[in-house]
């Protein structure tokens, strides 16, 4: 692994670090936190395997450091979200439905490097890269509501975020969807020519 690579890997752990001293509530960063621990190791091995663009290290370190941000406080509760939402008299703290768009909008590239070893076509690999974000977007909020049931149903409401929204779920799918679709017609149009050197693409 190039060294550039371990110095992103470096920066996001020492976030990490960071937002988990004095969490504003422990027992919901530890949930908060589950996905993270696990797939940390995943996405160095596919590092290691397949090899990522800086640029795509990037995207995840910017979107793992929103998240750590996020677990610290409680989604619902990051008050660095408050001016914006002053701002546009918005009625709760979006900061979560922000993160779940750019959940589609960041970790798009990442993805379709890791598909493009896969597939012979830009159009397909953009394709199931896009399938790819909504069903993780779906199955992390059904794995929210599960993880949320086992551990501690007295942190369901803290912990999913409703803020009194009964469609709160299928409101953040719907953001990482439009994440994920800006992306899908980018690379389709414009960044097609950023992986022909890489990979043996047919047009």
């Amino acid at each position: 692994m190039p060294g550039s690579h371990k110095i992103f890997y470096a920066i996001y752990i020492l976030i990490w670090i960071v937002t988990a001293i004095h969490p504003k509530y422990p027992d919901d960063w530890m949930l908060e936190n589950l996905l993270p621990i696990l797939f940390f190791p995943v996405v160095l091995w596919l590092d290691r395997r397949f090899g990522f663009s800086l640029f795509a290290l990037g995207l995840m370190l910017l979107f793992g450091a929103l998240h750590a941000v996020g677990a610290h406080y409680t989604y619902a509760e990051v008050p660095f979200f408050e001016p914006v939402r002053n701002l546009f008299h918005l009625e709760r703290n979006d900061y979560d439905r922000v993160v779940h768009f750019l959940f589609g909008l960041l970790l798009f590239r990442p993805l379709f490097e890791i598909l493009s070893h896969f597939v012979t076509r830009a159009g397909v690999a953009v394709f199931f890269t896009f399938c790819m974000i909504v069903a993780i977007s779906d199955l992390y909020e059904i794995l929210e509501w599960v993880a949320t049931m086992l551990f501690h149903p007295d942190l369901g409401i803290a912990f999913l975020g409703t803020q009194g929204d009964l469609w709160d779920a299928e409101k953040d799918m719907l953001a990482a969807v439009i994440g994920a679709a800006i992306n899908a017609i980018l690379f389709l149009k414009h960044y097609r020519h950023l992986f022909r050197e890489h990979t043996s693409w047919q047009n």
